[in-house]
């Protein structure tokens, strides 16, 4: 075989190579949501135990969820953001499906007044191991 075909070939293999490294990356991503609620300033505190249940058993019971951050704004208590970290869509699916999420929807339908869902690629996600 000459060195032109041989470096042609090589390359091609490198390509797919390189391709498989960056899809195998890709799959391994974690998946990752950004929620922002505005709850009712009456309801807050049942809201807040409602939410403290429904992301603690989601943590315990669901491998697929990695972490579930809420958080509220220092000024405006009613105002909650949540960032979810799923270790891809397919758990992220199935956390919506499980039946502790589906409870904590129930019960706290009347108690949102406005929901956002946002859509994220990560470009960096740090942590210190433990």
């Amino acid at each position: 075989m000459d060195a032109k075909r041989l470096t042609s070939i090589g390359g091609v293999v490198l390509a797919l190579w390189l391709s498989g490294v960056a899809v195998a990356q890709e799959a391994r991503m974690p998946y990752v949501r950004i929620a922002e609620l505005e709850i009712d300033p009456a309801r807050l505190d049942a809201y807040k135990a409602s939410v403290k249940e429904e992301m603690e058993a989601s943590v315990r019971v669901e491998p697929g969820v990695l972490a579930i951050y809420a958080v509220a704004e220092k000024d405006h208590p009613t105002k909650v953001r949540f960032f979810e970290v799923y270790a891809d869509e397919a758990a992220y699916n199935s956390h919506r499906e499980s039946p502790h999420f589906k409870k904590y929807v129930e019960t706290t339908k009347d108690m949102i007044k406005s929901r956002k869902l946002i859509e994220t690629v990560p470009i960096q996600l740090s942590d210190k191991k433990k």
